[in-house]
């Protein structure tokens, strides 16, 4: 019986057209890092399950992939833990490592492990896999890559002001028109302190958190599950329903939750960075979203979340401030912020809306025809020329019938078949087909290497 083959559901594979136009993105979005002085790192794709287990929330711990030990992986799974369905102690026992969640977490380690190593502020970027245990669905995969920039070492809210403007380039660059959502960790802080329900923060943010995809009445229905009174839902329903442009809702944020010493700190800081947003040359709408908590328990100050307009997907860009992140591995003091770039979900919208360019295929221009063995050597000599001119050209390997390597080339969309025979050798004037128009031409080797630089 024939093996069934395929591949993990929420995984994919690139044909060459889907890895050209993931290239594009992906290059446009690193020239844009490296125009604002960032520096590439990497880091391994698993990591010890002691550096990503508690980062990300309940909810987010039960998305790692763990990876069994090596060996017999069950001889410290004592049969107790068995009977009793243990699953979290057995669980310690047979995987120490897992694949990571975001690029975040193992950038802290990073930091941590190679401190001695860096000057700060670092500012850093890193495009690799990452890997979540979730459900498949539309704009959603279990591997997926993210695009990440990061500057840890600084306090300064300028460079909450730097991501959003390398946000706003980076999607003017790939035409996408998009919302840019600000949200700060303090002002959620101070939105459970005026319900007198500060414990219970996290219960509160992973709630509305949730509001855009099922609804106010629900979000309310699950905090009452959770353990909200009605009356704390009373209080927080003026806060959630706020109206008007940020101006408005900052000073309605200054009344609601002012009192509280985290609210006002959120509320003075979001100002702070509107002010100098304000006077920049943003293309992108910025808007306040007060119940924006992209529900990962390691922000403490902004929040940030980028939607595409005109097509149905979620955030394809998201990060905020973290002050706490490296203190778990060691070290104190060493506040970060950055954002992640979806590269999957961008690509998604870009293939929707049509917006990659057309001339993003970057194919061979150019195949010399193969006649047979003595055409050939000839052939070698004109393609290392051709290719040193810096144009893309092959010749094909074999000598088949030319209908079959026209077939090739069009097949391919190679624009220009280059025929060098036996005549063409002598005369040191070759036959050129345009394949788009059908157009013949006899051509010198420099005059198609002009051609061919100056239509660039």
């Amino acid at each position: 019986m024939a093996q069934i083959i395929g591949i993990p559901k929420g995984t994919r594979d690139f044909n060459p057209d889907q890895m050209i136009k993931r290239n594009f993105l992906f290059d446009t979005i690193k020239t844009v890092f490296q125009q604002y002085g960032y520096l590439p790192i990497e880091t391994p794709a698993m990591e010890n399950l002691s550096t990503l287990m508690g980062k990300y929330g309940e909810e987010g711990d039960k998305l790692l992939f763990k990876v069994l030990n090596s060996g017999n992986y069950l001889s410290r799974v004592k049969p107790e833990m068995i009977q009793e369905e243990s699953l979290g102690k057995i669980t310690t026992q047979i995987s120490e490592k897992g694949l990571r969640y975001d690029l975040t977490v193992p950038f802290a380690r990073f930091v941590v492990q190679h401190r001695n190593d860096l000057s700060f502020p670092f500012k850093r970027y890193q495009i690799q896999p990452v890997w979540r245990a979730d459900k498949p669905q539309k704009g959603r995969y279990r591997e997926f890559f993210q695009c990440d920039v990061d500057v840890i070492g600084s306090h300064s809210l300028l460079n909450e002001v730097e991501l959003v403007r390398m946000i706003d380039d980076v999607f003017k660059q790939l035409n996408i028109e998009i919302v840019i959502k600000l949200n700060n960790r303090k002002i959620l802080s101070g939105i459970a302190q005026t319900i007198d329900k500060p414990e219970m923060i996290t219960d509160l943010t992973t709630a509305i958190d949730k509001l855009d995809k099922i609804g106010l009445e629900k979000v309310y229905e699950e905090l009452l599950q959770k353990g909200f009174s009605k009356e704390n839902i009373d209080y927080l329903a003026p806060i959630i329903q706020l109206q008007g442009d940020n101006g408005q809702k900052l000073e309605a944020l200054q009344g609601l939750i002012g009192h509280t010493t985290e609210g006002s700190l959120g509320v003075t800081e979001l100002k702070t960075v509107f002010q100098h947003l304000s006077t920049l040359n943003i293309k992108a709408k910025i808007e306040l979203d007060q119940s924006l908590a992209r529900g990962l328990n390691y922000y403490t100050g902004a929040i940030i979340e980028v939607k595409a307009l005109n097509v149905l997907i979620g955030s394809i860009c998201g990060g905020g401030r973290y002050d706490d992140l490296t203190s778990i591995f060691g070290l104190d003091g060493m506040s970060g912020v950055g954002v992640s770039f979806g590269a999957d979900r961008i690509y998604d919208v870009m293939e929707e809306l049509e917006l990659f360019p057309e001339n993003v295929h970057h194919t061979t221009q150019v195949l010399l025809v193969n006649f047979g063995e003595e055409e050939v050597g000839h052939s070698l000599l004109l393609l290392e020329k051709i290719q040193q001119s810096g144009i893309r050209a092959e010749l094909y390997p074999d000598s088949d019938k030319l209908k079959k390597q026209m077939k090739y080339a069009d097949q391919k969309g190679i624009p220009l078949v280059l025929l060098v025979g036996e005549e063409e050798i002598k005369s040191g004037s070759y036959n050129l087909k345009h394949m788009k128009t059908g157009l013949q031409e006899n051509i010198t080797i420099e005059q198609l290497i002009k051609m061919i630089n100056i239509s660039l």
